[in-house]
């Protein structure tokens, strides 16, 4: 922990004071080296636009959208800024992240937060809006037979997001025995190079695996049955905010159970080796105290 100048907004930029900041499984992959990573982490938080004055978002309570483009390639003209090449990414590469007290945003990255919805459950919108992302790219058809691997954070909002949407939805772990090739979707979310091998032997024939897994060390699996079985594999990282607030808005996802512990922004480094424990589900910083 250190201190640091107050990080000043740019032009089209806000200044957010952080009120809680949610350590990802990516933060601590950061920290064994994923990115070569150095700086400020944290990508999941909920706070309040402190600044420049005169700005219409002055007083909101907001999320944001951690992907930070440059507006003006091919990409960012399709509207896939979270694919631009020359964007920086909140607390992950190039722009400082929310485990802090302040930070800048671009204003069109910023979403207000509902007033139903508690501080608590806002650091949330991040991640629940990567598992709303499978919807997007995938058809979910209503009682179409998902597998959500890993029932840490990311796979528990996946497992909801799904049955939300219709789908039968299981969750395995580690110890849990399925039927293989029983599924029509499998979605990776184990956080190990060992959920892709898994994947693979579940998902049914012309199924499609969603891997949402990034991790430091890479993921090794025979490749044979994928095109034996003419798999589709189907990478998914951010997704959009709106469906995750209005999920949350509308009491259809529960995120409270999975909040682990609490700790000051003075206890990082604390926190961060409880997150590391497994078994432990969501760790949340709060500043200021």
């Amino acid at each position: 922990m250190r201190e640091v100048r107050d990080p000043v907004p740019r032009p089209g930029e806000v200044l957010i004071r952080v009120l809680l900041s949610g350590i990802c499984n990516t933060d601590l992959e950061l920290q064994r080296g994923y990115h070569a990573f150095s700086g400020i982490p944290g990508h999941e938080f909920v706070g309040m636009v402190e600044g420049p004055e005169g700005s219409p978002w002055k007083g909101k309570r907001v999320v944001g959208e951690i992907n930070l483009a440059c507006g003006r390639c091919d990409w960012c003209r399709r509207d896939l800024g979270r694919h631009c090449p020359k964007r920086t990414v909140l607390g992950i590469r190039g722009h400082p992240g929310a485990h802090a007290e302040l930070i800048t945003l671009p204003a069109n990255n910023i979403y207000i937060v509902p007033s139903e919805v508690k501080d608590e459950e806002a650091v949330f919108v991040e991640p629940l809006a990567a598992a709303c992302e499978i919807l997007d790219q995938v058809e979910v058809a209503a009682g179409a037979r998902v597998a959500v691997l890993g029932p840490g954070k990311l796979g528990r909002l996946a497992a909801q997001v799904l049955a939300d949407a219709g789908a039968n939805v299981t969750l395995v772990g580690r110890r849990r025995r399925v039927r293989s090739q029983a599924f029509d979707i499998v979605v990776e979310a184990t956080g190990s190079p060992e959920g892709m091998p898994r994947a693979i032997e579940l998902v049914r024939p012309r199924g499609t695996i969603v891997w949402k897994t990034t991790h430091r060390q890479p993921a090794r699996f025979d490749s044979a049955p994928l095109v034996v079985n003419e798999v589709t594999v189907v990478g998914s990282r951010c997704g959009r905010f709106e469906p995750a607030l209005e999920l949350l808005a509308g009491r259809r996802v529960a995120v409270r159970p999975l909040l682990s512990a609490e700790f000051p922004l003075a206890r990082a480094v604390a926190a961060l080796r409880e997150a590391a424990t497994p078994g432990t589900r969501k760790v949340i910083l709060r500043p200021g105290v």
